[in-house]
Parts: structure tokens; sequence; C-alpha cells
């Protein structure tokens, strides 16, 4: 469960910034919009521990994410977090699926099963693209690479940064649609900043900034 109470944040030289109220069960999933400038990426980079609030309280699973160590906070994203950043970046020279690969290792010491892994690529309909080089892909193709890798671990909390933004129509329904049924099969909660109206069909619940 992510909660959050009475959250704002300030950045050197601006205006505090202050957001509103989240109560998010495992399983659920919310979807938080807004224009450019209204501080969506700074409050997904809030909820990872990336940034410490100026005031007020994030918990998660009852651990008050603020209150937690440097240390702690990048244990608690490698293990209990899958987050799709807007710039994604890649070990060039691994393959696709050893990117994924390595993602899902690093997060629980693990080998994840070729099959897991294909699921992912193949949902998101980069099955073909496997075995290439990261620096071979289109934007389109790298960002729903960088969506397998957060999802590989089977996280209980998903962070995405506008993960549409670079997706035709066709591509942004299965990036949709896999997202939330991940929700409901590993009991994920998800968490999607966006301006991308296309999203709001798929979500119930959702915030604008």
């Amino acid at each position: 469960m992510l909660i959050t109470k009475n959250v704002s944040f300030k950045y050197p030289k601006q205006e505090e910034q202050y957001f509103p109220d989240i109560n998010l069960k495992s399983g659920g999933s919310l979807l938080i919009t807004g224009a450019s400038g209204k501080g969506k990426s700074t409050l997904l980079y809030l909820l990872s521990g990336l940034l410490k609030p100026s005031h007020g309280e994030m918990t998660f699973n009852n651990i008050s994410i603020p209150s937690l160590s440097e240390n702690e906070r990048d244990h608690l994203r490698g293990t209990q977090m899958g987050i799709v950043f807007q710039n994604t970046s890649f070990i060039q020279s691994l393959s696709v699926f050893e990117n994924v690969q390595l993602s899902g290792w690093l997060a629980n010491k693990k080998k994840i099963r070729k099959d897991e892994i294909m699921y992912f690529l193949s949902s998101l309909g980069i099955d073909d693209v496997a075995h290439k080089s990261p620096e071979k892909l289109s934007t389109g193709q790298r960002q729903r690479v960088s969506i397998a890798r957060a999802l590989v671990h089977q996280p209980a909390l998903l962070l995405a940064d506008e993960p549409t933004a670079s997706l035709d129509d066709i591509n942004t329904d299965k990036v949709a649609k896999l997202l939330l049924d991940c929700t409901l099969s590993f009991n994920t909660s998800l968490v999607v900043v966006t301006h991308d109206q296309r999203l709001k069909q798929f979500f119930s619940s959702q915030i604008k900034l």
C-alpha cells in the first residue's frame, strides 16, 4: 500500500510545490496527469525515494520512505520497485534480452527464466528484437524495453513516467493493458504520470496536478 499525506517539495530558488494525497492499495492503479511543469516527474521521484519531501508523510507497505537512509532507499527501489523513466539507458554491450535479464537478477539475485522474459517482450511487441543491441532500436522500442525491464522481477510498486510518450495508438494500448494486467497478476501497485490523454480510458482512479 502506498500512502502520502500533505507532501510538498521545494527546489532551490523556486516556489514550494504541494501534491494531492495518495492512498493506493496493493494491486491498485493510479493515473496522474498534468501539463509540463506541474510536478509530475517530481512526484514520481518523491514516491521512488530519489527525492525527499520538504514536508509530509510517505509510506510504502508501512515503511516511511523519507525516514530511510540513502542505502535503504536504494535497496527498496532495487527489490520492491520497478521504475520506467522518460530517458532510457541500457548497457550497450548486452542485448535487449540480457539487459532485461540483468535487471531481474539485480532485483532478487536469481536468474529469471527465458520464457518469463520473452513473455514481457512478446506482450510489448518487441520479441523480434530480443537479441539486438539497444543502440539499434527506435525510441519507441527502447521505451518498451524499459517497461519490460521494470516489470520482469514482479515489483510490489511500479512507477512509470510518460511510458507511452513515443508510442503509436496500437502500442499505447499494448503497454496500458500489460501494465494493468500485471497489477492483477502480481498484486503490483501502479502509478503512471503522463500528459498522454489516451491513457485516461484505462484508469478509473485519476489525479490531475
